[in-house]
């Protein structure tokens, strides 16, 4: 063989690798872009283990030197979450993040994970005066009771105006919660 075929072979074949190396990383890439979405995404939308129903109630013992990926691998064998290192990351995006206490909590399996962190870093969330009057998105939150007291006002205690705890109803038979 001429040494023309000899570069023309080593050429092709040269190209050839290159496509094969190429690919090979286009699909490498492709899969873990896919992979970490997926994750991405599941920190914020995992849904409960148990979707229907009531679920189950586990008790959980916090120790004081629980990291909280030894807490998520505890709460993945007791059947509460899916996956330990997807708990660690949603407790790292959560608002209490680092707050999490030591102690016994009563966990069900229909609790998301953001409820669980909630619930074992004791922060049932007080409201405050502001918040319960405005919402907190600053909306005004109407309430049958202040509603009550308008209608009361604006009718007054006349027998033939019925109410359902919201304004005069015609023809309605309204109970004694006020629903019709």
């Amino acid at each position: 063989m001429s040494d023309n075929v000899k570069e023309i072979i080593g050429s092709v074949f040269s190209i050839a690798v290159k496509v094969v190396i190429g690919f090979l990383v286009v699909m490498f890439i492709r899969k873990y872009a896919v992979m970490a979405f997926n994750y991405g995404y599941r920190v914020f939308t995992e849904p409960p283990v148990t979707i229907t129903g009531e679920g189950t109630d586990i008790e959980v013992t916090i120790g004081e030197d629980n990291s909280v990926m030894e807490i998520g691998k505890m709460l993945e064998n007791k059947g509460l979450i899916r996956d330990a290192k997807l708990f660690f990351i949603q407790e790292l995006a959560n608002e209490y993040h680092g707050k999490i206490k030591p102690g016994k909590y009563e966990l069900n399996t229909s609790m998301t994970a953001d409820e669980m962190i909630v619930i074992m870093a004791d922060a049932e969330k007080e409201l405050t005066e502001e918040e319960l009057l405005y919402g907190t998105d600053d909306q005004e939150i109407p309430f049958k009771v202040e509603e009550s007291e308008m209608i009361e006002e604006e009718f007054g205690d006349d027998p033939d105006i019925k109410t359902d705890g919201y304004g005069p109803v015609e023809d309605a038979e309204v109970t004694e919660e006020g629903e019709q």
